[in-house]
């Protein structure tokens, strides 16, 4: 296996002076033979991240106010827990799925990229979406009724339901609005190969990646500073100029990493240093997030988030380019069956914590049951409903 920096690859054996041989601007032909498998485990834990992420904000008292799912027993520390990977799981995602978009662009052209996004993402977005809204609607109207202890935000569309004239849910994307953008940025891609804009893209990675990192807050602060923080989920069915500003980036830079995985090299020793001003920036987050006067994010709040979502992603990408390329009976699984844990983990998770919201045990024996029976009804249902049969090839 390759090593740089102590960072182990997972490829071939026979690739491995291709690689310690990449130039900045050069394209090996390793990522055009060989699938890392260290970003597909990568970018399938980032994907489960969100259902633990989602089950979490039921107890967290910062999204108390307005969680649907949100109970009365709540936690200081899991504010603590859970926003740090919030921040980094989404721009890791998109890092992951622009290097693998190159792959698949040098693998089979610019026609055979566009069915392949068709057939996984386009299709399954058209199908899900209308079933993910139906259910989450149904879910929400019989707890606003049903349920005793009512979160302030169902408390607020209970009244709702009581008026003759209620308002309806807006359509939006929820949780699937990761897909309509990866669908965005691909559109984009094609129009960049169009206007042979791959010369940008060169002339960025040329400066080296520790201008790069130096760089990168720069740009998502642009982004941050216009929206609320924590950044909220940009689900409306219009893209979010914010949201191509910060998530933009991170697919364009891991569209330029394919072929040239050794432009990493600078930044592996790094690790150490990265993963400690990440912690620190991340203290310092928690602290401010507290004291925020606007729903706004302030300067200070924007140039800690777009650190901490620059430098954690990185650092993220160095660890599991050294870790994740073992073999790895469970990591396989999960990656195998991610994206459809991710597409149906919410209509199942929502109607279990609002069935526990009244319940008297102790909220970690809630949260435990929701994660444990959520992953349990997904897993169950991609053997049943996936793993032999025709949907494979969409969401398998």
């Amino acid at each position: 296996m390759p090593r740089i920096a102590g960072i182990r690859f997972g490829v071939r054996a026979d690739a491995d002076a291709s690689l310690l041989s990449l130039r900045p601007q050069a394209m090996s032909n390793i990522d055009t033979t060989t699938r890392i498998h260290a970003l597909d485990r990568l970018r399938a834990l980032a994907m489960l991240a969100g259902v633990a992420f989602h089950a979490a904000l039921a107890y967290s008292p910062l999204a108390h106010p307005i969680w649907p799912a949100a109970d009365r027993q709540n936690w200081a520390g899991i504010d603590v827990l859970i926003w740090l990977p919030h921040l980094v799981r989404m721009p890791l995602f998109f890092l992951v799925s622009g290097f693998f978009t190159a792959w698949l662009l040098a693998r089979r052209g610019m026609t055979g990229l566009m069915r392949q996004r068709a057939r996984r993402i386009l299709i399954p977005l058209a199908v899900a979406l209308p079933v993910v809204h139906l259910s989450l609607v149904a879910a929400i109207r019989w707890a606003a009724m049903s349920v005793e202890t009512r979160s302030p935000l169902l408390e607020l569309i209970r009244t709702w339901m009581t008026m003759p004239d209620a308002p309806q849910a807006p359509p939006g994307l929820g949780h699937l609005w990761f897909l309509y953008y990866l669908l965005l940025f691909t559109l984009l891609v094609w129009v960049g190969r169009t206007l042979e804009l791959g010369r940008v893209l060169d002339r960025a990675m040329a400066l080296g990646p520790r201008a790069v990192l130096l760089a990168l807050p720069m740009v998502l602060a642009a982004g941050f500073a216009l929206t609320s923080a924590p950044h909220p989920a940009p689900e409306s069915l219009l893209p979010q100029f914010w949201a191509i500003v910060v998530f933009g980036p991170f697919f364009a830079l891991g569209y330029a990493l394919n072929g040239r995985l050794d432009w990493l090299r600078p930044l592996a020793a790094w690790l150490p240093g990265l993963a400690i001003t990440c912690l620190v920036l991340y203290a310092l987050f928690l602290w401010r997030i507290q004291v925020e006067p606007h729903p706004r994010a302030t300067w200070p709040l924007v140039i800690l988030e777009a650190c901490l979502c620059a430098w954690g992603a990185l650092a993220c990408l160095i660890a599991a380019l050294r870790w994740f390329d073992r073999p790895s009976r469970v990591l396989r699984y999960l990656a195998e069956r991610a994206y459809w844990i991710y597409l149906l983990h919410l209509p199942i998770l929502f109607p279990i914590q609002y069935a526990l919201m009244d319940a008297d045990f102790h909220w970690t024996g809630k949260l435990v049951a929701a994660i444990t029976a959520t992953m349990a009804i997904t897993l169950l249902s991609y053997e049943l409903l996936v793993r032999r049969t025709p949907l494979r090839r969409f969401v398998g």
